[in-house]
């Protein structure tokens, strides 16, 4: 049936509820397992033409170097809920400037055959200003998504 499941997470609880039940279902497929955490890059702030802001590197650097601890610190706590099921999981930070543009492409580089992933299930307002990245994802995938609330 499915290879490879792919786990996008954002670090939160629900997120962390999703790949319990990718896990699970990773064991009882015998499939691999791939978590991925999605970060937009670093964007300099906007400047008025002919200024040079001062410490561009340096805010450059901490941007990257705290995605690269947020997305550590998520992809630890899957990782751990895999080891307890005795279920081997790869890690991936994708940087992409649109979350679900690096979540579809992750899956295809990685040949993945499923996307299992949270909805936080926002609506009216709030989901039309915040968007949803996984109904991004189900848009734009060729592959099956699996959608836990």
């Amino acid at each position: 049936m499915y290879t490879h499941i792919l786990v996008p997470t954002d670090g939160s609880a629900l997120s962390l509820k999703a790949a319990k039940a990718a896990v699970e279902l990773a064991r009882t497929l015998k499939t691999k397992l791939t978590a991925v955490y999605a970060t937009a890059p670093w964007m300099p702030p906007m400047v008025g033409e002919g200024e040079t802001p001062r410490g561009m590197t340096t805010l450059a650097s901490d941007y990257n170097k705290a995605k690269e601890a947020e997305a550590e610190k998520a992809l630890a706590s899957i990782e751990a809920v895999a080891r307890e099921a005795k279920i081997e999981c790869g890690k991936l930070h994708v940087i992409d400037d649109q979350p679900w543009n690096g979540i579809v492409n992750a899956a295809g580089e990685q040949h993945c055959d499923l996307v299992v992933m949270a909805s936080h299930g926002r609506r009216g307002l709030a989901g039309l200003l915040l968007g949803s990245e996984t109904v991004k994802v189900l848009t734009h995938s060729k592959i099956p998504v699996l959608v836990c609330r």
